[in-house]
């Protein structure tokens, strides 16, 4: 069964996968995974610590692999877990990790501050609306999806 795609959401797939391809390059670049660096940018962006259950949401990565990164960043020195109750934990920088994130995640929070910085109020304004709306309607759609997906069990 073939289907119409439009050519906007054709577009709008491949700016997301080279968004993606440049993000992958970059931690190339900087000599870390994609989860690791992920990590240490939702730590970064978090500010001081990041709850365990977070670094999920807000990356998207599994919570597998995010386990076996932080095992990881645990045996380097780079993070420590610290445990906040019987289900929650939460993850900081050791002062090797501290070094690290300036060098990388930190890195590439400032050269987005500065991309956005380099737009007008209006372009940022309107950029992010959009995105929000964009997030808002798939969410709406999934939801429906969803309905209608356990109707048919």
């Amino acid at each position: 069964m073939k289907s119409v795609i439009s050519k906007e959401i054709k577009r709008y797939n491949y700016l997301i996968s080279e968004i993606d391809s440049a993000y992958h390059e970059l931690s190339l670049k900087l000599g870390l995974s994609d989860s690791a660096m992920k990590i240490l940018y939702a730590v970064c962006d978090n500010g001081e610590g990041c709850l365990l259950q977070d670094i999920s949401f807000y990356t998207g990565i599994s919570k597998q692999t995010i386990n076996s990164a932080i095992r990881k960043l645990e045996s380097e020195s780079i993070v420590y877990l610290e445990p906040l109750n019987a289900k929650a934990k939460k993850v900081y920088f050791t002062d090797k990790g501290k070094k690290l994130a300036e060098n990388t995640a930190y890195r590439v929070l400032r050269m987005e501050d500065e991309i956005l910085a380099s737009w007008g109020k209006e372009d940022v304004q309107k950029y992010l609306e959009l995105t929000e709306k964009y997030l808002d309607c798939l969410k709406d759609k999934i939801s429906a999806f969803n309905k209608m997906s356990e109707g048919k069990q």
